[in-house]
């Protein structure tokens, strides 16, 4: 998923626990961060794991500047869906121990729509700055639930030295990926090309990507429709299921994660892979058997540049938040054209400024940053649902069916969209 990626290391822990439940559900009224009674003082930052180490001096520095509004960060475990449990635990319990949440964007539609998190005064933000994709990742029904603050979209990883080697340039559309995979990763035996086709959400997103460059969609209307049973839908899981069959898409990676594929591409065992931006620092630290043999492309589609779905985090208020006025205010210190930089240098975290991707000294030190910048400008968010758990579950499942090769991408097409359409509404609040 993007920022919510599973890295095993030690996590930094900020256990602080503020008591307290408020009384009842806010004011549905949008957060604007003027001062009220009883809108201002300490707040409680609730996070994933932070495997870089970077927001906790963030967050010092808030501090020594905001004596008397003090945060108080909490890292929870890096896993996305065991995050994702413990928010949603606490939040629906009636809480007030949260103030500020950094959710991953597919989670946005799903807060808001339970009436967790708060809506936002769009003024209040300097969203004009903003990567134009990603402020769609934090509206719902036509209001601003969050403030993006890391972004992410796919890019196609290739060995530049074997496609050198062969006279080749990186492939452009699904047809080139292919041939490329099936003729030139032989010779050296590479496997040709992998993603994240574990059954999790990695593998959710990379079946929406595939159907997305192939012009279809998942939903639409936010939810309303279901609109998988398309042409785009079934040349999708026919490109992917194909690569297995055929064999350019090794059988090891139907049990790929981000750092399973990760692995294997610095290892030398691929030629092609699919991953997020992270992915570029590490393969070229020193210890990789790839550092400066390979390069990042956008990812290809079936007649061009293909699409990749947005990843990231956006920041969100609770509901029941009791300082609210500086909870905005220290989103928008969060998502400031300085600390947005230190986002990226520090937390090697893709940033939601427009600017920064065209930054010389910052372009020099991520070479990357051009090519994610095309990327992040085609991409589209993931399907949009107050279910968004059970639309990823079911494209999960029959996903995994039709890259096993249990059905045929014709029949994964139909069984998907019973199951989508079978999905009952969000009970009204």
């Amino acid at each position: 998923m993007g920022w919510f990626r599973s890295v095993s290391r030690g996590l930094l822990v900020v256990a602080v626990l503020l008591a307290g439940c408020a009384g009842g559900a806010r004011s549905p009224e949008a957060v604007t961060g003027a001062g009220a009674a009883g809108g201002r003082g300490p707040l409680t930052f609730v996070t994933a794991g932070d495997l870089t180490d970077y927001l906790a001096p963030l967050v010092a520095e808030w501090n020594a500047g905001r004596p008397a509004e003090p945060v108080s960060l909490v890292e929870l475990p890096d896993s996305a869906d065991e995050t994702r449990a413990q928010m949603l635990s606490e939040l629906r319990s009636g809480s007030s121990r949260f103030d500020v949440l950094n959710i991953d964007v597919a989670w946005t539609s799903e807060f808001a729509a339970a009436g967790l998190i708060a809506p936002l005064d769009r003024e209040r933000f300097e969203l004009a700055e903003f990567l134009p994709p990603v402020v769609e990742t934090a509206t719902f029904r036509g209001r601003l639930y969050a403030v993006p603050y890391v972004t992410n979209a796919g890019l196609l990883y290739y060995r530049k030295d074997l496609l050198d080697a062969a006279a080749e340039r990186p492939p452009r559309t699904w047809a080139e990926l292919a041939r490329l995979a099936r003729t030139v990763a032989p010779r050296h035996g590479v496997g040709g090309y992998a993603g994240q086709f574990l059954p999790y959400e990695g593998l959710t997103v990379n079946v929406t990507e595939a159907i997305q460059s192939a012009g279809g969609a998942v939903l639409h209307e936010e939810g309303a429709r279901v609109a998988v049973d398309s042409d785009a839908a079934r040349a999708a899981l026919s490109f992917l299921a194909g690569g297995v069959r055929e064999g350019w898409i090794p059988a090891e990676a139907l049990r790929f994660k981000e750092e399973e594929s990760k692995a294997a591409f610095e290892e030398g065992r691929l030629l092609f892979l699919r991953n997020w931006p992270y992915v570029y620092a590490d393969a070229a630290r020193p210890g990789s058997k790839v550092a400066g043999r390979f390069e990042a492309a956008p990812l290809p589609g079936p007649y061009g540049p293909g699409t990749s779905v947005l990843g990231g985090s956006n920041l969100a208020v609770s509901a029941r938040s009791l300082h609210p006025a500086t909870a905005a205010d220290f989103l928008a210190y969060l998502t400031s054209e300085r600390v947005q930089r230190q986002v990226l240098t520090r937390g090697s975290l893709p940033p939601v400024r427009a600017s920064l991707y065209t930054d010389p000294e910052l372009v020099t030190a991520h070479p990357y940053l051009p090519i994610l910048r095309e990327s992040v400008l085609a991409a589209v968010p993931r399907p949009k649902s107050a279910r968004y758990d059970q639309v990823s579950l079911a494209v999960q499942a029959v996903a995994q069916d039709v890259l096993a090769l249990r059905c045929s991408p014709e029949e994964g097409v139909r069984r998907l969209t019973r199951e989508l359409a079978a999905i009952p509404p969000l009970p009204a609040r």
